[in-house]
């Protein structure tokens, strides 16, 4: 057997899941898109396993490992998408930003090109006198 069937085949696979877990927004097709890469593995360790002639078949066993932790993955991932869906009625991944941390405080939020007003929240540190406040250079932070 020649090893580049299988490992072309794994390429593939796998940039099938890359693709799928950075160009979905649905969480259900990004787990989907883990398990392919995860196959894409499974693949390739029982190739090299076959091609080197291991007598202990250390790829094989690994490869039983990795589904092993794969069905647990994708249990838990099913269970916590589930659950988000029925509290929020969406499983958008960019729309879950409840457990993203909130920006620190004394930093300017960056504008939006659409937004004119400066609507952005700022802490202006131990002087927060009026004219402090006036000026434009305390504003801006890196």
């Amino acid at each position: 057997m020649h090893l580049a069937y299988p490992a072309v085949l794994a390429v593939l696979l796998f940039c099938t899941g890359l693709y799928g877990v950075l160009a979905r927004r649905n969480a259900i097709l990004v787990l989907m898109s883990v398990e392919l890469m995860l196959n894409a593995v499974n693949l390739n360790l029982v190739a090299f396993d076959v091609w080197l002639r291991d007598t202990l078949h250390a790829g094989q066993a690994l490869t039983l490992f990795t589904i092993a932790i794969a069905a647990a993955e994708i249990g838990i991932g099913l269970a916590i998408v589930l659950l988000v869906y029925r509290n929020r009625g969406t499983s958008d991944v960019d729309r879950l930003r409840d457990l993203a941390d909130p920006p620190p405080t004394g930093q300017v939020l960056p504008m939006d090109d659409s937004d004119d007003s400066m609507a952005a929240a700022t802490d202006n540190g131990p002087d927060n006198s009026p004219d402090a406040e006036a000026s434009p250079a305390r504003r801006q932070t890196a």
